[in-house]
């Protein structure tokens, strides 16, 4: 035969036990978050231009992480999740602010002590292709910025977009050749 038993618990106690058994501290929350933070943020700078409106981004999605505590276990990757909460939050400020342009640019060359030419063919390059990639498609944007700039693996842009894996090969296969094109008509400009 089976008996249960009733544990006489205070809710206060049950609601302590809770916490200790399924909601991390903010020490342990802190080391989650820590490894992608600046990813984070870059995402977020990239979208929405402006540094201030990129922190108050991420310190958004910071604060809704940790008021979803209790249920981070639940995603396979928090990282994922943590990148998809921002660009939904930065897509709904811009749509918000009715603003169109999405300004996301390749800034991750440095090279080592540039000349002041060289400084200046770089600036030049930079705007150059910031004004391609603003006749892009937002989602293309997207896609490059994470996977050209960022760095992330098909797999994980395909979680973050909600898109299958194949759609974001044909998606910044468009987007670099689309780049390159006019690339290519610009330095190609009246010569025969």
């Amino acid at each position: 035969m089976f008996f249960v038993t009733k544990i006489k618990m205070s809710r206060l106690d049950y609601i302590t036990s809770l916490k200790t058994k399924f909601f991390m501290n903010q020490n342990e929350f802190v080391q989650l978050v820590t490894p992608f933070k600046d990813k984070v943020f870059r995402l977020a700078k990239r979208l929405l231009v402006s540094t201030e409106e990129a922190e108050d981004a991420t310190q958004e999605v910071l604060v809704k992480l940790w008021s979803k505590n209790g249920n981070l276990a639940a995603y396979s990757s928090v990282e994922a999740f943590a990148m998809t909460m921002t660009k939904n939050y930065c897509l709904d400020q811009l749509k918000s602010k009715r603003t169109g342009n999405l300004k996301i640019v390749h800034t991750n060359y440095v090279d080592r002590e540039p000349g002041l030419d060289k400084k200046m063919e770089d600036l030049d390059s930079l705007d150059w292709v910031e004004k391609i990639m603003d006749k892009l498609p937002v989602q293309q944007r997207l896609i490059i910025q994470m996977r050209d700039v960022e760095q992330y693996e098909f797999e994980e842009i395909a979680k973050i977009l909600d898109m299958n894996e194949s759609a974001i090969r044909v998606a910044l296969s468009r987007a670099r050749k689309t780049i390159r094109d006019y690339m290519t008509e610009t330095h190609n400009y009246g010569i025969s």
